[in-house]
């Protein structure tokens, strides 16, 4: 359990939640989604209580994009993509042509655009995990809260997801991502938010928190900084088993 958190994030930034298996990455993620309540304090979503908050006007204001993903029914590719704008549907409607043209732009940003029809228990893992990424693009939010991103994806799409979440940010929106990663978080993220699994945390810009000192500490394990081509990249020390 992460103890007496207290950030606060403004449109506009990227933020990388980084920690060890088991740190409480995924349980800080659902608290701020308001799915866990928490122990104390409040959540705040644009200035409202969470707690306090319907669903569906959560649902228009946050996206979530869980970590793991069970399908149990066969569905379309589209179907699934269009289920990002329940939260903006009224009751008894059906999805409107704009609703559709924000499935079908989403699917084409995450490279999906010709595979509509596809059921979706026919899809790789990879192509599962973008699809997912597309529901929460449908959803249009103004914060995303994104488990593990990168899950599954090979280097080109994790590459090509997180530069559509930077973009994201740089247009107003709050991104806060969970990663492996240290070198995709030194790159993409603003601030970075360091869970080390006892409670204990450290947030800050990117470049005050991303060191050798807290990283290692972070992983238990020592960790390097390499300079390669002008950028440091951090990689297990040489030499550790």
């Amino acid at each position: 359990i992460t103890r007496k958190l207290d950030l606060s994030i403004a449109p506009g930034e990227c933020w990388c939640v980084l920690g060890r298996n088991g740190s409480g990455k995924t349980m800080t993620l659902h608290t701020l989604a308001g799915l866990r309540e928490q122990d104390s304090g409040t959540v705040q979503l644009l200035g409202a209580d969470i707690t306090q908050l319907k669903r569906d006007a959560t649902a228009r204001m946050l996206a979530l994009l869980p970590q793991v993903i069970d399908d149990i029914f066969p569905a379309t590719v589209l179907d699934t993509a269009l289920i990002g704008r329940h939260p903006h549907i009224a009751p008894f409607s059906w999805e409107s042509p704009e609703d559709y043209a924000a499935a079908r732009q989403a699917l084409a940003t995450m490279g999906l655009d010709d595979m509509h029809d596809r059921d979706i228990l026919t899809l790789s893992g990879g192509e599962r995990r973008r699809l997912a990424i597309a529901q929460v693009l449908t959803q249009a939010p103004v914060v995303y809260l994104l488990d593990e991103p990168t899950n599954h994806l090979d280097p080109q799409h994790q590459l090509e997801t997180l530069q559509v979440f930077r973009k994201a940010a740089d247009s107003g929106a709050v991104v806060i991502a969970s990663l492996h990663d240290v070198n995709l978080a030194a790159r993409f993220a603003d601030r970075c938010l360091l869970l080390f699994g006892d409670g204990r945390w450290q947030l800050g810009d990117r470049a005050d928190v991303l060191n050798e000192d807290s990283l290692s500490e972070l992983y238990s394990t020592p960790m390097e900084a390499v300079t390669w081509r002008s950028q440091t990249l951090y990689v297990p020390a040489s030499g550790h088993p």
